[in-house]
C-alpha cells in the first residue's frame, strides 16, 4: 500500500482530496501546523474507512517538513503522491507598489523553498517505487500576475517554474507532475471548484497523466 501525502490539510479542499485518494485504496498523511486540527481530520477520515494520520509541520520550517514526510513514509508506507497545498496567509496579499523586497521573503520561502524541501524528500522513495504523482495546487495569480496581490503572484511563479522543469525533467522516470489552476474561489456549490469536484479533479490528473497545467474553470477576463 503506498501513501498520499498532503502539505496544507485543511477542511475543505484537503479533507475531499484524502478522501478522494483514500477512497482509491491509499493511506493519507495529513501534513500541517495544528496537531488538533490533524488529528480532528483523522478521525473524520476514519469515520469514512480511510486509513488516515496526521504529522505536524510548518512550511516554513524545512526541518519540520523534512522530518514529517520521512515519518509518513515510515508509519503508512512509501508515498506516491504528493499534494502541495497550503493556504497562503493574508500578509502575502499586499499590493505591488506597497511590497518591498524584505516582503517577498516568506511568499518564496512558502512556495518556492517549501516545494523544493517537500520533493525533495519523496522523490527518492518515488524513484524506488518506479512511480509517482506531484501535484501543485495555486490560484489564478500562479499565471496571471494580480498587483492586488504581489507576494503570491511572484511566489507562485516561481512555483510553477519549478513545477514546470520537475514535469519536463521527471517525466522519462514514470513520476508525472501537475499543476491544477483554481482561478476564483473554492465554494461547496461551485460546479468546478467545490471541494469534491477539484479533488475528483486532482485524481484524474494523477490516473490519466496528460499534461502539465490544468484549470478547473476558465480564468475570467
Amino acid at each position: 500500500m503506498t501513501t498520499f501525502a498532503l502539505i496544507g490539510a485543511g477542511p475543505g479542499l484537503g479533507l475531499a482530496t484524502a478522501r478522494r485518494f483514500g477512497s482509491a485504496g491509499h493511506t493519507v498523511a495529513l501534513i500541517a501546523r495544528d496537531t488538533q486540527h490533524l488529528d480532528d481530520l483523522s478521525a473524520e477520515l476514519a469515520r469514512d474507512g480511510v486509513e488516515a494520520r496526521g504529522f505536524t509541520a510548518d512550511v516554513l520550517d524545512r526541518e519540520s517538513l523534512t522530518a514529517a514526510l520521512r515519518a509518513a513514509a515510515d508509519t503508512l508506507g512509501p508515498i506516491e503522491i504528493l499534494q502541495y497545498s497550503p493556504l497562503p496567509r493574508a500578509d502575502f496579499m499586499k499590493h505591488v507598489l506597497d511590497t518591498s523586497a524584505d516582503d517577498l521573503d516568506t511568499p518564496l520561502a512558502f512556495s518556492v523553498k517549501g516545494t523544493v524541501t517537500a520533493v525533495n524528500a519523496v522523490l527518492p522513495e518515488m524513484r524506488e517505487l518506479g512511480r509517482g504523482t506531484v501535484l501543485f495546487v495555486n490560484g489564478g495569480s500562479a499565471v496571471r500576475p494580480n498587483p492586488k496581490v504581489a507576494g503570491t503572484s511572484i511566489a507562485f511563479a516561481g512555483e510553477s517554474a519549478y513545477a514546470r522543469m520537475l514535469h519536463d525533467a521527471l517525466a522519462g522516470e514514470n513520476i508525472h507532475v501537475a499543476q491544477l489552476i483554481v482561478p476564483g474561489a473554492i465554494r461547496p456549490d461551485a460546479e468546478h471548484s467545490s471541494p469534491d469536484a477539484l479533488a475528483q479533479r486532482l485524481y484524474d490528473i494523477h490516473s490519466k497523466r496528460d499534461g502539465f497545467r490544468h484549470y478547473s474553470e476558465s480564468l475570467p477576463d
